[in-house]
């Protein structure tokens, strides 16, 4: 049993708690044009010279600024969350799981892309570990090995 004050705290709770802050976005399209917007971004523009024309290298290709490859907490940013983990949290909402999920893939496959080009390899490797499950084999098979440990005290009825 609770006493009035203790109930005031936890009535207080609940009320704070439904009422938490408004969604960032109302629909999936909302969000959707966010992401295309981001991965257009990434793309770059071409560099115009004073006519508006566009300047080219000495291979004859125009010469493309603000580039930059697309990452997962560059979405986050994109998509007006503060870090990798709020984009990560929102993802666990149904109505948006599929689509960030698809927008982290396309992230992904730049990434997977970028392990066979020989000077982007390394961080390739490194982003597809820290953002990506599947990718870090090792520490998969801790957790299956602490998974089957712990099946095992239970049959024999150990301590978890």
């Amino acid at each position: 049993m609770l006493c009035a004050r203790c109930f005031y705290v936890y009535e207080r709770c609940l009320v704070v708690a439904k009422t938490g802050r408004p969604p960032k976005y109302k629909s999936k399209e909302e969000i959707e044009e966010k992401i295309e917007q981001y991965f257009k971004d990434c793309e770059g523009h071409p560099l115009l010279d004073e006519d508006g024309k566009p300047v080219y290298n000495k291979y004859g290709y125009p010469v493309i600024v603000d580039k930059h490859p697309p990452t997962v907490t560059g979405l986050a940013l994109a998509l007006g969350f503060t870090s990798r983990l709020d984009l990560l949290r929102y993802q666990g909402k149904k109505e948006f799981c599929n689509t960030i999920t698809r927008a982290k893939s396309r992230v992904e496959q730049y990434t997977e892309e970028r392990l066979f080009d020989r000077d982007g390899s390394n961080g390739a490797q490194f982003s597809l570990r820290c953002n990506f499950k599947g990718w870090n084999a090792e520490q998969e098979a801790n957790e299956d090995a602490l998974a089957k440990l712990d099946e095992v005290l239970k049959e024999i009825g150990g301590v978890i």
